[in-house]
């Protein structure tokens, strides 16, 4: 790519926040689509000499040469784990963000960006024996969507999975469609979209925030494990809610990506 200087073309390894070393590899960004007016789907193929094995729910760390102290960002994988060396992501503009700028206005279909493998702890266990209820808003619902449809595509034993998925308006959805299709093709894939801002003319589904929706859907204290995603203050207030309801801290996983 052309605003790669030398010494970022050089570059081999990239060092986050916690002084840890992670390799980089130059990805090929293979398409990027509009999904609407403030997110973009990458799709980034790592080199056929790599062997990409990552669990649904990872992330993978883009360094980018822009003006800032830390010059790399953390982007969770909305994929599922495949054979084919290709990861989506799916991003949303952050004005202010010289990360996100970046990447919506320098970055093209052939480029190349420098990503690090997929990394985090933000997975599904190796067997599910209770139900799963995942907690999403906005761009958060990235990670959600790759362990579900891991489980669904590998036919993984699970028992219920409940997506329940906010946002404010319904031009703000991400993936409805094929969620829905989920939901009405599969028994044990329940669908929960909820938004808060939408006018009755435009939305007559559930309106409000997610956490009517999972208190609802386990006021009977069931077994189940959370995974929740999004908006920092939607994530502490779930936590919170989920613990007075009666579940251990350990069945309620989190990721904040703000």
């Amino acid at each position: 790519m052309a605003l790669f200087s030398n010494n970022y073309n050089l570059a081999k390894y990239q060092t986050n926040k916690k002084g840890m070393k992670q390799q980089l590899f130059d990805c090929e960004v293979l398409d990027i689509v509009d999904e609407n007016a403030v997110v973009k789907r990458f799709y980034l193929k790592y080199p056929t000499d790599v062997q990409l094995n990552f669990k649904a729910g990872q992330f993978v760390i883009i360094d980018m040469p822009i003006e800032s102290k830390y010059t790399h960002r953390e982007y969770s994988i909305a994929s599922p784990p495949t054979l084919d060396n290709i990861i989506e992501l799916c991003i949303v503009l952050n004005p202010e963000g010289a990360g996100t700028r970046y990447l919506f206005n320098k970055v093209k279909p052939g480029d190349r960006v420098k990503t690090t493998l997929p990394i985090g702890k933000f997975v599904l266990p190796e067997t599910i024996e209770e139900d799963i209820c995942f907690i999403g808003t906005g761009t958060g619902i990235a990670p959600l969507r790759s362990m579900a449809l891991h489980v669904i595509n590998q036919g993984l034993p699970h028992h219920n999975i409940h997506m329940v998925f906010g946002n404010r308006y319904i031009d703000d959805i991400l993936y409805h469609q094929e969620m829905q299709h989920l939901h009405n093709k599969l028994d044990t894939f329940h669908y929960h979209p909820v938004l808060s801002r939408e006018g009755a003319d435009k939305w007559t589904g559930r309106t409000g925030y997610v956490h009517t929706i999972y208190e609802e859907l386990f006021a009977d204290r069931r077994p189940a494990t959370f995974y929740i995603c999004g908006w920092t203050a939607m994530l502490k207030e779930a936590r919170e809610r989920l613990e007075k309801m009666g579940y251990d801290r350990k069945r309620i996983k989190f990721e904040s990506y703000d």
